[in-house]
């Protein structure tokens, strides 16, 4: 019975928990439908305001496209306004230049007309003339001159003259004060040039190394420079002996590159000319940049520029031919700048005046025909090439000719430039190597000893040791029949066999 009851007491307890449970259930459902309600109400809301705002917005966009349309179409409208009054305004204007055009032509035709009545009024008053004087116009004129020279003839005479001698006169002085302002506005230094170059050494003991046993060094050197090495008691000094100041420099450079290296044997004799020679070829061409940059002239060829630099090697009575050229060249520029002419073009001639100098040890011809030639394989104007082909001849072509041809004259006349004997003398040096050089199978000539000595290489492959001696007996006589030289000169022929092998 108890146990029923407890029974009882739990299904009851059972129900009453269920309805209570169902009951949380139902208010909890009834609650999440109300705030669904809610968020539904709310999202609705928001919609509609959303689509109203969206609505407001596209209509303000909607108006302010119409405002801006109807901006457009007034400046469109105002803008064909304008077109419309200017293309009335053109076609006004044109007619009145044609109005204007036709005023003139018919102007033009009125004054054709009176010249041709002028001129049948002149010529029926030269008829007139004629019939009254009984001469036609020509035989008139004739006789009047005849009248007013024989009248006139002494005043005439004696005026010509005076404008003449007034002429020369102004002409005379107005070309001293051009000359004179020239060459003062140019103050150049200048510095004889010789045939010898020092050689300092450190030591005494230094000259035997130079000289080598049984003065094999100093052979080799003089054969390959084509210098003569003088060794006297000078203390610490060589000389180098040479009328080519290219084949002293060549020497010296050499000789202070081997004093320097301290290792002197003809091996390295060899390598240090050989260097010197391209080192000396650097200088040349910078020598030429400089002359070119100084006087400011622009457009030469590199290698133009090149055989320009090497006029710095090269004399003219004693005068180095670059500083004259670039002498030349500022004389020419102030000349042509009082005289009206072109000064770029006076510049560029007159530096290039004695460009042929450069190479005429190595090309037939006068310097000036071997200028010109020059300046054509490079291309340079006929402007240029007339004053460096003319300006030592009686009749320059142009007046630049004239102004390279006076700037030039002007430049080699300085008091002190130019030494007649120490050119006669390179001359006597040049004429000799280049007779001994002519004959078939020599390779090199070199005078040394001022003129005293020849020494000749020859072509081992061509000349055996009996021609060697034949050939230094019709050099010597053709010595005697062409040059004049006092003394005596010594013809050394020198043959040589040299034979290379390379041990691997």
């Amino acid at each position: 019975m108890q146990y029923l009851i407890y029974v009882v007491l739990a299904a009851g307890a059972f129900f009453v928990g269920y309805l209570v449970r169902w009951k949380m259930v139902s208010s909890q459902i009834e609650s999440a439908e109300k705030r669904a309600d809610k968020i539904v109400s709310e999202a609705k809301t928001k919609e509609k305001e959303l689509l109203l705002k969206a609505q407001d917005k596209a209509l303000k966009i909607i108006e302010e496209a119409k405002v801006e349309e109807k901006r457009r179409r007034n400046e469109v409208n105002n803008l064909q306004n304008r077109l419309e009054q200017r293309e009335s305004a053109f076609s006004k204007r044109l007619l009145e230049l044609q109005e204007k055009q036709q005023d003139l032509y018919d102007r033009v035709n009125k004054v054709e007309e009176a010249k041709e009545k002028i001129k049948q009024i002149k010529q029926e008053q030269f008829s007139k003339l004629q019939k009254i004087a009984g001469m036609n116009k020509e035989e008139a004129r004739e006789a009047l001159l005849k009248n007013v020279e024989s009248e006139s003839k002494e005043d005439l005479l004696a005026r010509v003259r005076k404008l003449e001698n007034q002429a020369d006169e102004e002409f005379e002085e107005k070309a001293r004060e051009l000359i004179a302002s020239s060459m003062q506005r140019i103050v150049s230094s200048y510095t004889p040039e010789i045939s010898t170059t020092n050689v300092d050494l450190p030591s005494d003991e230094m000259k035997g190394r130079v000289i080598g046993r049984e003065g094999r060094n100093i052979k080799v050197i003089e054969q390959l420079a084509g210098v003569e090495i003088i060794v006297d008691d000078t203390p610490n000094v060589i000389t180098i002996s040479a009328f080519s100041p290219i084949r002293r420099h060549v020497a010296k450079r050499a000789l202070d590159a081997l004093i320097k290296d301290g290792r002197i044997h003809p091996t390295k004799i060899e390598e240090a000319i050989e260097k010197a020679k391209k080192e000396l070829a650097i200088d040349i061409k910078k020598a030429g940049e400089e002359a070119v940059y100084e006087i400011g002239v622009t457009g030469f060829d590199t290698k133009l520029v090149q055989i320009l630099g090497r006029l710095k090697y090269r004399t003219s009575y004693g005068q180095n031919a670059l500083r004259h050229s670039v002498e030349v060249a500022h004389l020419a520029g102030l000349l042509a700048e009082e005289l009206g002419a072109s000064v770029p073009l006076a510049k560029k001639a007159g530096l290039l005046h004695d460009i042929g100098k450069a190479v005429d040890h190595e090309v037939q011809g006068t310097h000036p025909e071997i200028g010109r030639d020059i300046a054509k394989k490079f291309g340079l104007s006929q402007e240029v090439i007339n004053p460096i082909e003319t300006h030592h001849d009686d009749h320059p072509k142009d007046l630049v000719s004239v102004v390279v041809k006076v700037a030039d004259a002007i430049s080699a006349a300085r008091p002190g430039v130019r030494n007649d004997t120490y050119e006669r003398y390179l001359q006597r040096l040049e004429e000799l190597e280049n007779l001994a050089t002519s004959f078939e199978g020599v390779d090199k000539s070199y005078a040394l000893q001022a003129g005293r000595e020849v020494r000749v290489f020859v072509r081992s492959d061509e000349i055996d040791d009996l021609n060697a001696h034949k050939l230094a007996s019709n050099i010597a006589k053709k010595i005697e029949e062409e040059l004049k030289y006092p003394g005596e000169i010594k013809v050394n022929v020198i043959r040589e066999m040299r034979v290379t092998e390379y041990a691997r």
